[in-house]
């Protein structure tokens, strides 16, 4: 029965974050959705400093715009198929690996999570994923404001940059 619990505790618990995430993220899209139904209007100067926007705009595509141009036909299985598939082998190696720690099984949780948020968007919304927050960081990169996210976005680049550093940062203890 221990072992169960704490099989449970390893594998399970982290899947709270992904539920999270999800939740989160359709709950903030339906808030500005419900609210703010012009798409392509800016919401709310958060500080007054034009540092960051709450602005409505949709995006048939996927990360930074990328797949614009994709012919309709090709859409569903390029932004829907594919990452379905991508995110349950995903999960199937999540359960078969042991070699990850805790922290591994967290960020991955949380890059399943983003995945899913934004794929629910691709199915049920025609107009494309609800994205809302723009942040101005004053021409790094060539842009003056960084690409408007959502909630699972940030999951899926926050969790991948965690998982990648502690791939390569050696972590006391044994692997979880």
């Amino acid at each position: 029965m221990m072992l169960f619990t704490e099989n449970c505790k390893k594998f399970g618990l982290p899947f709270a974050l992904t539920s999270f995430i999800i939740i989160m993220d359709q709950i903030t899209k339906a808030y500005i959705v419900s609210n703010w139904p012009r798409i392509g209007t800016v919401i709310r100067d958060v500080f007054n400093n034009d540092f960051l926007l709450i602005y409505h705009v949709r995006n048939k595509a996927i990360a930074f715009s990328i797949g614009t141009n994709v012919p309709e036909q090709y859409r569903f299985a390029l932004f829907v198929i594919i990452p379905l598939a991508v995110l349950a082998l995903l999960v199937l190696y999540y359960f078969k690996s042991i070699e990850f720690t805790q922290l591994q099984r967290w960020a991955i949780a949380g890059i399943i999570g983003g995945g899913v948020g934004n794929i629910i968007d691709r199915i049920f919304r025609e107009e494309g994923v609800v994205d809302f927050i723009s942040v101005k960081i004053y021409g790094l990169f060539g842009m003056e404001r960084w690409p408007t996210f959502n909630i699972a976005d940030s999951s899926v680049v926050v969790c991948c940059l965690i998982l990648m550093v502690s791939m390569f940062v050696p972590v006391r203890g044994k692997s979880a």
